[in-house]
């Protein structure tokens, strides 16, 4: 007799996980987190738009990236993969001492959608660790890939002493009919103060080649924003709003 109730418990209880699991990843619709959570949205203060690129280090794309922001005079945060900075240690050491700021994106660019609380630890310390070792500098930032903060990534993210942050302005940049200009006209709406810009210095899980309509797209980019008073820049400098995290 007491069978049905404990299967409608069991089956109470893991509604109850899912919904835990998959409801903060709501935080991934624009308008959610810049009403809610406008720091997690990365708005700032001030004239500062904070910079950003996601899924390295590439071997191919990213040097030609330093390069360009090296011509350009400006500074941004890449946020790394712990799995592909084993195997490009030299060329993360670089960024970092080219003044770029390392940010972690996760150990691989794996899909949240099974809850795994200690799975998503696991594999989050693991990467912060491996960036560490890198760098020699402890981490601030992490961006989940996709941009999908679950409830067990939020709660990783919490136990690894890390802080999170999605995006502002993106430039869909990852598409295969991306172009310089479709980038520059799809972050444009959105690239104001307080503005955190994501982009990608790779192709690792986006059509091949896409990261050259990027690359093409920084210097109008740079000098929108320097035409409208703003300053580019990493994270590092960003005022972010201490509100809603």
């Amino acid at each position: 007799m007491a069978v049905p109730g404990l299967r409608a418990g069991a089956a109470a209880l893991a509604a109850g996980a899912l919904a835990a699991h998959i409801g903060p990843a709501g935080t991934w619709l624009p308008g959610v987190r810049r009403t809610f959570f406008p720091a997690l949205a990365g708005l700032g203060a001030g004239s500062h738009v904070a910079l950003t690129f996601d899924d390295g280090p590439d071997p191919v794309a990213t040097p030609l990236f330093l390069d360009a922001l090296d011509r350009l005079g400006v500074l941004a945060t890449f946020f790394v993969l712990g799995e592909h900075v084993e195997a490009n240690t030299g060329l993360v050491r670089e960024t970092a001492a080219r003044g770029h700021e390392v940010a972690v994106h996760g150990w691989n660019h794996s899909r949240p959608w099974r809850p795994c609380d200690p799975r998503d630890f696991r594999d989050l310390r693991r990467a912060k660790a491996v960036v560490e070792a890198t760098i020699g500098v402890p981490v601030r930032w992490y961006r989940p890939p996709y941009g999908i903060l679950t409830g067990g990534r939020w709660a990783a993210t919490a136990r690894c002493g890390l802080r999170p942050v999605l995006w502002s302005a993106w430039g869909r940049d990852w598409t295969r009919d991306a172009t310089a200009d479709s980038v520059l006209g799809t972050l444009r709406p959105d690239l104001g103060p307080g503005a955190t810009v994501l982009l990608h210095d790779s192709d690792r899980v986006a059509t091949p080649g896409c990261w050259l309509a990027t690359l093409a797209a920084l210097p109008q980019l740079v000098a929108s924003c320097r035409d409208a008073g703003l300053d580019l820049g990493p994270l590092r400098d960003h005022d972010v709003t201490a509100r809603a995290l």
